[in-house]
This record gives C-alpha cells, sequence and structure tokens, in this order.
C-alpha cells in the first residue's frame, strides 16, 4: 500500500505544471461559480440585494459570462431597479445570437419592460381590437349552447354567457372549456336575456318570455322570482337588460312598457321612470343600461341614442347620439367608460366628454352584437346572436407580442421533485388570469419534463397578505391615536398582517400579537417620530416582508398625506413604484386628518393597482383590505420530476416555461442548482 501510494505522488510530480494564466482562469471560474450558486440560492430565497451581490462578485471573475448577466438582470428587476436590470440584459445580448433561442428572449424581455405603461386591464385609447378566437356554439354536430344575447366577466378571467336560444346561463373559462351550466328554477329559464352581479355575489338574470327576473345564488342555484307579466309597478312584458347600481340597486329595461324598473336588493319594487317627462319624449325602445357614479345611462334602439338619469329616474338629458347604428348592451369598464354594443361593432363612449369612438368589429357574414364585456384579462367579449356564438377580440399589439412569461421562482429542495413559480402577464404589465395545466408546459434544456403537475393559481387564492407601513414624522405625532385607530381597522380586515413598520430614521419592525398591540405598535413611542423619518427604507422593508406570503399581497401606509423632504434619499420613486410591481405587491396609502396625499403617493398607487383613501370611511378601510382577495394575480404554481444528472449538487440545471392562450404565447428559460449530496 505504501509502495502503491508512493508511486501515485511520483506520477502526480511528473505531470506538467499548467501555465500561470490557465491556473488563474481555472481559479477564477471555480471562484465564479460559487459565488454564482449563492447569488441563485439568495433570489430564490427572495433576498434580491444579497443575489445582486454575489452575482456581481461572480461577473468580477468572469466579466464575460452571458448568463451570470442575465441572472444579475433579473436580480436588479425584482429589486426594482429596472434602468440597471435593461443594462445587464443588454450586455448578456451582446454575447447571444440575435436569432437564436437566448437571445430572441432576452431581446422579448427588454422589449417588454421598455415599453410597458399600465398594469390592469382597460381599454386604451387609441387601440384597435381584432378578433382573436372563438367560443363556438356548436361542436360538429352537438350543440353547447344557442343564441348567445349577454356577456357578464367574472374576477377569473371566465365569463357567463346568456344563451338565449338554449334557455341557460353557461360560464365558459379562458380556453373555452364550458365549466357550468345553470338552467333557472324547475322549469327552466323562459328566454333568458340578460345577467348582472349584486355585490353579495347573487346574479340576477332577466326572461325575456317570462316576463320576470330569476335571482341565483353565487354558485348559480335557483333562489327566487321578481315580477310578472303586466304594466303595473314591478310588472314586465320582455324585460331585458339589467345593472346593478353601487348602493345595490337593481334596475330592469322593461322593453314592452318602454321604461326601466328598479328594485331594491331584496327585490322590492322602487319605482319606474323613463316615460315622457316635460321635454323628454319618453324612451320608444329601451335596450342597454348601465349605472355608475348616482347616474343610469340608458341606450334607446329607436332614436340611437343613449340618454342620462338620476337614480330616482328624473331626466339628465342625451349623453351621445349620432355614432349609433342600434345601440343595444352597455357595459362599464374599469375606467368608468361604456363599452356599447352597436350591431357588428363594438364603441366606447366616455361619460365625461360624450366622445364616442370604435373599438373594432367583427367582419363574420352573420354579426348581430347584442352583449359585450371587458374580460380579467383586457379582451372585449362579444355575444354574436346571429351567428350563434361568443368571439374574443384582443388588441393588435397584445397579438403581435404576445405573453410576458417570468420564472420568478425554483424551488428544488426535494430534488428530483421541483417545484417552478411563474409569473403570466400580457406586455403592459397587467396579469392574465384563468390558466390552467393545459395552458403550460415545463422542460428541462428542451425536452419536457416528466410528470408536469399544475399546483395552482393566485387568482384562485381567497387569502390576501399586508403590511401596515406607519408615518412617523413629526406631524403624524400629533394624529396618533388617529393613525392606531386607522392601522387597527385595516388589520380587522386581512387575512394576516405580515408585518407593522415604523419608517422612523431608522425604519423598525414592530411586534405583533393581539389587536390591543396592533393599536399599541401603531400609534407608537414619541422617541420614534422625528423629522429625519425614513419613507422609503420603511416601505422597501415592509414590503420585503410580502415576499414569502400569499401571492395577494399589499402595503398600507397610514399617513398624514405629506411625504416630506427625505422621502427618496436611498430610493427613487421610480425604484420603489417598480420593487412592488414586480413583485405584485399593491400600496394603498390611508390618510388621516384633513392632509391631501403627495403626488408621489398617487403614483405609487396608481402603478401598483392601489388607491388613496380616507383613513375614516364611513365604511371604513376594512372592506378594501377584504377586497384584495378579490383582485386578479397572475402567478402559477407547477411541479415536475427532474431527469438531469446532478454532477453532486454541483451542476447548474436549466429549466423552461411556456404558457399558451388562445393565439397568444410567452416563454421564459432559467435554472437552479439542487442541493450538494
Amino acid at each position: 500500500m505504501i509502495r502503491g501510494a508512493l508511486a501515485a505522488v511520483l506520477a502526480l510530480l511528473s505531470l506538467p505544471a499548467p501555465a500561470f494564466g490557465q491556473e488563474v482562469a481555472d481559479r477564477a471560474a471555480v471562484l465564479a461559480r460559487e459565488e454564482f450558486r449563492r447569488g441563485v440560492q439568495s433570489y430564490n430565497r427572495f433576498g434580491f440585494n444579497e443575489a445582486i451581490l454575489s452575482l456581481e462578485k461572480a461577473l468580477s471573475h468572469k466579466p464575460s459570462e452571458p448568463l451570470l448577466l442575465e441572472w444579475l438582470g433579473r436580480a436588479y428587476y425584482r429589486s426594482g431597479i429596472e434602468d440597471t436590470a435593461l443594462r445587464q440584459w443588454q450586455s448578456a445580448l451582446s454575447f447571444y445570437e440575435p436569432t437564436g433561442a437566448e437571445g430572441l428572449l432576452v431581446s422579448s424581455r427588454i422589449e417588454t419592460v421598455r415599453n410597458r405603461r399600465s398594469l390592469y386591464p382597460e381599454l386604451d385609447e387609441n387601440e384597435r381590437y381584432v378578433e382573436s378566437g372563438r367560443y363556438p356554439g356548436k361542436n360538429g354536430e352537438i350543440v353547447l349552447y344557442r343564441q348567445p344575447t349577454a356577456i357578464l366577466a367574472e374576477s377569473d378571467g371566465s365569463v357567463w354567457v346568456v344563451a338565449y336560444g338554449s334557455n341557460e346561463l353557461v360560464r365558459i373559462g379562458p380556453n373555452g372549456i364550458i365549466r357550468d351550466r345553470v338552467r333557472g328554477p324547475l322549469n327552466g329559464f323562459d328566454r333568458p336575456y340578460d345577467v348582472a352581479r349584486a355585490a353579495d355575489g347573487r346574479l340576477f338574470v332577466s326572461e325575456y318570455k317570462g316576463d320576470r327576473i330569476s335571482v341565483l345564488d353565487a354558485n348559480g342555484k335557483w333562489l327566487s322570482n321578481i315580477g310578472e307579466r303586466g304594466r303595473g309597478a314591478g310588472q314586465f312584458i320582455g324585460p331585458q337588460n339589467l345593472t346593478v347600481d353601487q348602493e345595490g340597486y337593481l334596475y330592469a329595461v322593461d322593453f314592452g312598457n318602454r321604461r326601466v324598473c328598479k328594485f331594491g336588493s331584496d327585490g322590492e319594487f322602487v319605482l319606474s321612470f323613463g316615460g315622457k317627462d316635460g321635454a323628454f319624449a319618453g324612451l320608444r325602445a329601451p335596450t342597454g343600461i348601465a349605472a355608475l357614479g348616482g347616474q343610469v345611462f340608458v341606450a334607446d334602439a329607436a332614436t340611437n341614442r343613449i340618454v342620462r338619469f338620476d337614480r330616482s329616474g328624473n331626466y339628465l338629458g342625451v349623453l351621445a347620439e349620432g355614432a349609433f347604428r342600434y345601440p343595444e348592451s352597455l357595459r362599464f369598464d374599469a375606467d368608468g367608460r361604456l363599452v356599447v354594443a352597436d350591431t357588428s361593432r363594438v364603441l366606447l363612449v366616455d361619460p365625461a366628454t360624450s366622445a364616442v369612438r370604435e373599438l373594432g368589429s367583427l367582419g363574420n357574414a352573420q354579426v348581430r352584437i347584442v352583449g359585450a364585456d371587458v374580460d380579467a384579462n383586457g379582451n372585449i367579449v362579444v355575444a354574436n346572436f346571429a351567428a350563434g356564438e361568443v368571439s374574443v377580440m384582443a388588441r393588435m399589439d397584445d397579438l403581435a407580442s404576445g405573453l410576458f412569461v417570468q420564472i420568478e421562482r425554483v424551488v428544488a429542495d426535494k430534488f428530483p421533485e421541483i417545484i417552478v413559480e411563474l409569473r403570466v402577464q400580457d406586455r403592459r404589465r397587467r396579469p392574465v388570469v384563468g390558466l390552467g395545466e393545459l395552458n403550460f408546459m415545463l422542460s428541462e434544456g428542451g425536452r419536457p419534463v416528466a410528470e408536469q403537475e399544475f399546483l395552482g393559481a393566485g387568482y384562485l387564492s381567497r387569502k390576501a397578505d399586508i403590511a401596515i407601513l406607519m408615518e412617523r414624522s413629526i406631524g403624524a405625532s400629533a394624529l396618533a391615536s388617529d393613525l392606531s385607530a386607522a392601522a387597527v381597522d385595516i388589520a380587522g380586515g386581512a387575512d394576516r398582517v405580515a408585518a407593522l413598520v415604523s419608517a422612523g430614521e431608522q425604519p423598525v419592525m414592530e411586534r405583533l400579537g393581539s389587536a390591543a398591540r396592533i393599536a399599541e405598535a401603531a400609534r407608537g413611542s414619541a422617541a420614534l417620530y422625528g423629522p429625519r423619518w425614513k419613507f422609503d427604507l420603511g416601505l422597501r422593508l415592509a414590503a420585503t416582508e410580502l415576499l414569502p406570503g400569499e401571492k395577494k399581497r399589499a402595503v398600507f401606509f397610514v399617513t398624514t398625506g405629506s411625504l416630506g423632504e427625505r422621502a427618496f434619499e436611498r430610493y427613487g420613486l421610480a425604484e420603489l413604484a417598480s420593487y412592488l410591481a414586480n413583485n405584485g405587491i399593491a400600496f394603498y396609502a390611508a390618510v388621516v386628518g384633513n392632509g391631501r396625499a403627495d403626488r408621489e403617493l398617487e403614483y405609487l398607487c396608481s402603478q401598483t393597482g392601489g388607491m388613496v383613501l380616507r383613513a375614516f370611511r364611513d365604511e371604513g378601510l376594512a372592506p378594501i383590505v377584504r377586497a384584495l382577495r378579490d383582485k386578479p394575480s397572475s402567478t402559477y404554481a407547477l411541479k415536475y420530476v427532474s431527469s438531469l444528472p446532478t454532477d453532486f449538487g454541483r451542476a447548474y440545471l436549466p429549466v423552461e416555461a411556456e404558457a399558451y392562450i388562445l393565439d397568444r404565447s410567452g416563454r421564459d428559460a432559467t435554472g437552479y442548482f439542487p442541493p450538494l449530496e
């Protein structure tokens, strides 16, 4: 044994020594790999600052490695520093073949991050919508539904379709698959025409031939009827379109009686309106109806105009006329503009200016668009009664650019079982919801993975996490009791308060527990208040605490509304907005006292899907917090079993994800390190 060992040593000594440059290069490669591993692991633990430090060190050893540059760009992007992220990706692109898979992916990412403008689905003023897909009413000889008349969009990306010809409601998912069928009471619907949803989730369905309105629970179970045939109070002849106002009142177009009937949330008749009133000649053929901001808008197909009433039925005048052919359904978009179904076209009407413009049209031989609504993904979904099908209309640039897919995290703790968390958005950062197992394909180095399984989607979750950030300025100290009361109100509506942060000179995480402890922590001691309080550091700390939790999440900032001069010493306004938006965190500002929110706070809210609130609203803040459960979320989780060799945990293993919906798709590629063996 000694002889053999000696021979081995002699043999080793006889090998030629490496050149100095090669020895330095090998050491640099080893150090770069070690730092790269640390950076990837920190990133997957939401430690983006730590990831940046490790990846910068790795690049110092291997400055021309495009994979390191890509990862460094990812870490800067998730940290909210988008300008630097773009520079890293641009540097990585210089090492790739422009038309190769890596080059195209990085180019697409750069273009998307540069060009996107807004967050949630809205109808762009200058955009043209074209047909991107259909939900046919027939599959071969099998009838799926007949003669759709109305569309009601849901927050999960699906839509309720009222099928007049087959006497039912069908709920269709974004992939065009029917999820539910509702046929009403025991004897069935009698020519259903429109559907509206109440704040408590109940559905109201008008029945044109049945001369009544059916009331269903949130799942479509029939509960009761409203109305009967006749010309008296609360009676109908051919009820058509419906709407529910912000106070919960139901309005129904009574087509045969040329009027609108108003009911309480319990179905009790309140009043009817729309007849001749002074200079107003009365409704002649009322069709679409929509209510918002204390006004009720009614389309009159006989006079080709939209008229306005107050909630008591008093005539307020004409909103728009002369631009319509035969206006039917009315729906409000997220910005309070009317989406109008008008023969073969869908129009957009601004109630503030009366401006009318065409969003798009269908070129089918058989076209009569009776109903239209904007779905959760920003598409216009229309009921084409004449063709007996539903069409989906998308923005032209969305069809050209596809989806923005980001693999946000890879969990390899139980290798070979791998969990991939990813986010799917459109090119303007708006969430794409409603996807499932059929919409994803994972691969390793270009080969489909084994045992792919869909674990879940953020939009399906009914839980939300919040963090509360407390202003600690001198001015806020005089309102400490109000600050505390607002924080308690916010916490009362939350599933979980992940953190309460005092934004003092050195932001601190307060210890939480009971409601009394939250009130005490929110009030804060006198020592916490001062002129050098740090909004930016406090917001970063509060937001970071949310990253490992629920995918629906928000920071609530309790404030006097004034940020002071030191608000952005460490992090700029744009960086903070990007940090929140790129990690799916909404920002809300709850203003106490009589102050007005600074424009910077309004900007943060607008960029992240939050809002500025008065802390002491009549209804309180808790309902806003609870509403987070219904916000769209574009995060998804999938699992698979890896078949790649690990080199005892030292290998960097690739993973790719593709997402598809109708004619749109997107892709991302990244990797991970398995546990060391």
